[in-house]
Formats: structure tokens, sequence, C-alpha cells
């Protein structure tokens, strides 16, 4: 039979960084979320996309998205990004 491998034998081991280092590398906004952010209305897209990831069905979701419509309208970012109502 084998015998067991010994201290030399052994591959070296390649840390990984842990789950909290790599979101505290994470931690800086991106553009995007600079962009979000910027809209005022970053709380209520958080919970649109929330709702759709949970979902999967955008139809499922009006109330989030009417709140996001209006936090939009309220902020003035129609005015901004020149969208229209249809």
């Amino acid at each position: 039979m084998g015998t067991a491998p010994s201290q030399d034998d052994k591959q070296p081991t390649v840390e990984q960084p842990t789950p909290a280092a790599v979101a505290e590398e994470d931690d800086e906004p991106d553009e995007w979320d600079k962009r979000i952010f910027s809209t005022g209305c970053a709380d209520e897209n958080a919970k649109l996309t929330d709702c759709y990831y949970e979902k999967k069905d955008w139809r499922q979701c009006k109330e989030e998205m009417e709140r996001f419509r209006q936090c939009w309208k309220v902020q003035g970012n129609d005015k901004r990004t020149d969208s229209k109502d249809v």
C-alpha cells in the first residue's frame, strides 16, 4: 500500500479572499451607482429591481414601477432625460 504524503509532497495553498474582503473592495460606487444616486430615486430603483428579481414578471411590480415613476417626475428627471409619458 502507499504511504501518507509527507509535508514536502503537499501543494502550496492559495488563499482565497473572504466574502467580507470582496465586499469591502466593492463598496466604492461605480459609474452605474453614481448615475442612479444622482436621480434621487435610488431607493425606488432598488425596490423595483428587487421586485423583478423576486417575481421575474414586471406586471407583478406595478406599484413599485409607479412609485419609481412618481419619484422620477418629482426629482425633475423627466426633463433631464427628455422622457415623455405615453
